[in-house]
């Protein structure tokens, strides 16, 4: 079928089918974020690990109104020196260790002291007291293989002892972009040429989603630069994502050069607009995603493809960005292929909306990615898609 149209979903099937996990390696909890948790993370120890006050005020015995004699006084990390007995309050400050012997606290707000002595009202035993592992149990599991580490991921490893966390190897990512005309950012343009954006949109989106970029390079339009700079990219990578000259022109060198070099096509041409000329390959677990030229091209079929496969290669779990929006506007659809349209989203009663960041969605119209939060996916075939009726969207993140 090399060669044929394919469907969105069967090219992200065939692309996941190529994708083994790098393996795991510990890294400090400091430069655990974003990363993809390799093994799941257990407790091993309560947590909270003490019954503590959940508010500043007196330690007591529970029990009817009295007045009480102040004997000592239980600060955070200072813990009382003495047990509490009857006829007794001992001082307590949030976060602090419950004295041996009390079994509540009474709020400073509710009790008259004067002194060395305080008054409480009626004080039901458990009150105002967060017991050892009412967060966390000893030997519970709290975080799960294949979750991205966020902040909270990393205060709770933290909160649990944990230094360092086994984590999903980076993969490593070589971005290309093929062409003559292309020039780099902060460089005079001459006679028909352009500025490399590609390669610099390509590689952050790489970053964005936890890859390592190991190589970002032009490369010019014939067979021995394209073919030296794959080679080198294949040798350096774990995934080399090229941009141009994948399609069948007297320029363009990507595929000649990909099979010289013994790279195995898994399907070229998507039914899809933009992005119909991408390119799928592998070679000894090595994947390389040949994108189209158009700005918008590459940076749309990165996301639908090579996005997928370098969250898998680091470990991590399916993503859940995709649903359904309501379309604010109606849109024609393509009679042949699915269409990728740049949204912006909005929260409503009825759920997500969606409606294009700008009238012309074409390729080369990079500005249309500004401000673009989701990609609203118009089915193929006749006629249109009216306001209000649900489509399936691609969340951007």
């Amino acid at each position: 079928m090399a060669g044929d149209l394919i469907d969105i979903a069967t090219a992200r099937e065939r692309v996941l089918e190529h994708v083994r996990p790098l393996g795991a390696e510990e890294v400090a909890l400091g430069e655990a974020l974003g990363r993809v948790l390799a093994e799941d993370v257990s407790a091993e120890e309560d947590l909270p690990p003490f019954d503590s006050s959940a508010m500043d005020g007196y330690a007591v015995i529970a029990g009817p109104a009295a007045e009480l004699d102040v004997v000592d006084e239980s600060r955070a990390g200072h813990p009382a020196q003495r047990a509490l007995a009857s006829g007794q309050a001992i001082a307590i400050s949030t976060g602090a260790l419950i004295p041996e012997g009390a079994d509540a606290v009474v709020p400073v707000e509710r009790v008259q002291a004067s002194n060395g002595r305080v008054s409480v009202p009626d004080t039901a035993a458990g009150a105002n007291l967060r017991r050892a592992g009412d967060d966390v149990r000893r030997g519970e599991a709290v975080l799960r293989a294949g979750s991205v580490l966020g902040p909270a991921e990393l205060a709770v490893a933290a909160a649990l002892g944990h230094s360092a966390l086994p984590v999903g190897r980076r993969p490593r990512v070589v971005v290309l972009a093929t062409g003559d005309e292309l020039v780099p950012p902060g460089e005079p343009l001459g006679a028909g040429q352009i500025r490399n954006s590609n390669t610099i949109g390509l590689a952050a989106q790489a970053r964005q989603v936890g890859a390592e970029v190991v190589g970002n390079e032009i490369v010019r339009d014939n067979l021995e630069s394209t073919k030296a700079a794959l080679s080198e990219a294949l040798e350096r990578a774990d995934v080399v994502c090229v941009s141009g000259g994948v399609s069948v022109g007297p320029h363009d060198h990507v595929k000649p050069a990909l099979a010289e070099l013994g790279v195995r096509e898994v399907f070229w041409r998507v039914a899809l607009k933009p992005g119909k000329p991408t390119w799928f390959g592998a070679r000894d677990g090595k994947l390389v995603f040949g994108l189209p030229g158009n700005p918008v091209s590459a940076m749309v079929t990165f996301h639908l493809f090579a996005r997928p496969a370098l969250r898998a290669l680091a470990g991590a779990q399916p993503d859940d960005t995709s649903g359904t929006a309501v379309l604010d506007e109606p849109l024609p659809r393509n009679a042949g292929r699915d269409e990728v349209v740049r949204c912006r989203v909005r929260a409503a009663d009825d759920g997500w909306h969606v409606s294009p960041t700008r009238d012309d969605q074409s390729s080369h119209v990079l500005t249309s990615m500004l401000a673009a939060e989701a990609f609203a996916i118009i089915r193929a075939g006749e006629g249109s898609v009216a306001a209000g009726e649900r489509v399936p969207i691609e969340l951007i993140r």
